[in-house]
């Protein structure tokens, strides 16, 4: 029998609704996180997709119960792996990224895709974390304008621990720091996509709780904007929420 997956509870789907991320913390067997780090030390190019193939340990990375919960909670029973995947590598040195969004600017408000991004060892402030802009999925913006930002007051650099799971909306705005350690550092970014559309939730939902939570969608704010920007995210927000619920949308 496959181990059961622990599903998101409402609260968890509402501030992943709200921020845009979600961050799982597998309990991975001791000295896991470390073959993988030692197996993508070896690698003599970056094999792009074909990742997968090159350390199949990854697949237990997102087969792990946490990391299944969380995705069928988001995406459905019957998601899917996409065939892009790849190895991001930050050798000390390196320079930041540019603030961008991945993808090709077709902007939703649903949860169709998601990034999962995975970190085979501790990134601390000095190793260059990912930093990303929670509530930005609900914002589309040029690639040459969002290049001219620096740091956001607001941002959340992803310092974890090893073995983390950063689960994202595909839309939201990130980049990787600069690197100032003494290590490189590595993030798998895989991708998630819905298979059908929803049609009840697929988390563990509770209605009367879920009917108490939902005050949040009016005054929880991921990021300081002007009342006329959260006035429109608060609708946004709801359109995702009913879409989750498997609501027809008028």
């Amino acid at each position: 029998m496959p181990e059961p997956c622990p599903l998101l509870t409402d609260d968890e789907v509402i501030t992943f609704i709200i921020r845009g991320y979600h961050i799982v913390t597998p309990d991975f067997p001791p000295g896991f996180n470390e073959a993988i780090y030692a197996e993508l030390a070896q690698l003599t190019e970056n094999p792009g997709d074909a990742i997968l193939d090159r350390v199949p340990q990854l697949y237990e990375v997102y087969g792990h119960p946490l990391v299944r919960g969380a995705l069928i909670s988001l995406l459905g029973e019957d998601y899917r792996m996409s065939g892009h995947r790849h190895c991001h590598s930050t050798p000390p040195g390196a320079r930041s990224q540019s603030w961008h969004q991945d993808g090709t600017n077709q902007r939703h408000h649903q949860v169709r895709t998601v990034l999962a991004m995975y970190y085979p060892q501790e990134v601390t402030p000095e190793l260059g974390p990912t930093v990303l802009l929670p509530g930005t999925h609900f914002r589309n913006a040029p690639t040459d304008r969002m290049a001219t930002y620096a740091n956001f007051r607001e941002q959340v650099a992803l310092t974890v621990p090893a073995g983390t799971v950063a689960i994202t909306h595909y839309d939201i705005w990130h980049a990787g720091s600069a690197n100032h350690g003494g290590r490189t550092r590595y993030m798998l970014k895989f991708l998630f996509n819905r298979a059908g559309e929803p049609t009840a939730p697929s988390w563990n939902h509770d209605p009367a709780r879920a009917a108490a939570l939902q005050h949040r969608f009016t005054f929880d704010r991921a990021c300081t904007c002007s009342q006329s920007d959260h006035y429109k995210e608060r609708g946004l927000r709801l359109e995702m929420w009913n879409h989750l619920l498997g609501n027809a949308l008028e």
